[in-house]
């Protein structure tokens, strides 16, 4: 009970205020600029999505229904992947790095293009790697090596070909909400 209580605290009290304290306007930049420079890699698009909490009809269906956490977070990180258009790319290969931050939690998700080369104990190892980062309080950090994972998937898989004409299809900013 007491952990329900302060896990829902975490979620009333974080907001976008919270992103901006742990992912200071600098850090943003250099983030925006790393997303940027790992683009002119490969032919992905990745996109950065901060949240300081669930919304509160997430949180109603963990009490009122028993969904565990991680599905919900699952679910908003997918939600996130279709309203930021990640899924709309011209060769399917799109990843949104979600991070919750009042779960200190991240997402991967990735298009169709890219997901089935990926094995699940790949994603997952590459979850609690980053996860590590984010419940040491390094954010920006914990963001950075996910982004040089997702860039190396991306790269191996669908590298840019020299000379070739690839248009930046997503905003480079991360979002934060």
């Amino acid at each position: 009970m007491l952990t329900t209580l302060l896990r829902l605290w975490r979620h009333w009290w974080m907001d976008e205020r919270s992103v901006r304290r742990a992912v200071p306007a600098d850090a943003l930049q250099r983030l925006r600029a790393r997303v940027a420079a790992s683009e002119q890699r490969h032919t992905g698009q990745v996109r950065l999505c901060m949240e300081g909490s669930l919304p509160m009809s997430y949180l109603w269906r963990h009490l009122r229904h028993g969904v565990p956490m991680a599905r919900l977070r699952r679910q908003r990180a997918l939600m996130m992947f279709s309203r930021l258009a990640v899924w709309d790319t011209e060769r399917n290969n799109g990843v949104l790095i979600y991070l919750l931050l009042a779960e200190h939690a991240i997402e991967l998700v990735a298009d169709r293009g890219l997901a089935p080369q990926v094995t699940q104990a790949q994603w997952d190892a590459m979850v609690q790697r980053l996860g590590a980062a984010l419940q040491a309080g390094r954010f920006e950090e914990g963001l950075t090596q996910a982004l040089e994972e997702i860039s190396a998937l991306l790269v191996e898989r669908f590298p840019r070909q020299p000379g070739a004409f690839t248009a930046n299809e997503l905003p480079d900013e991360p979002v934060l909400l």
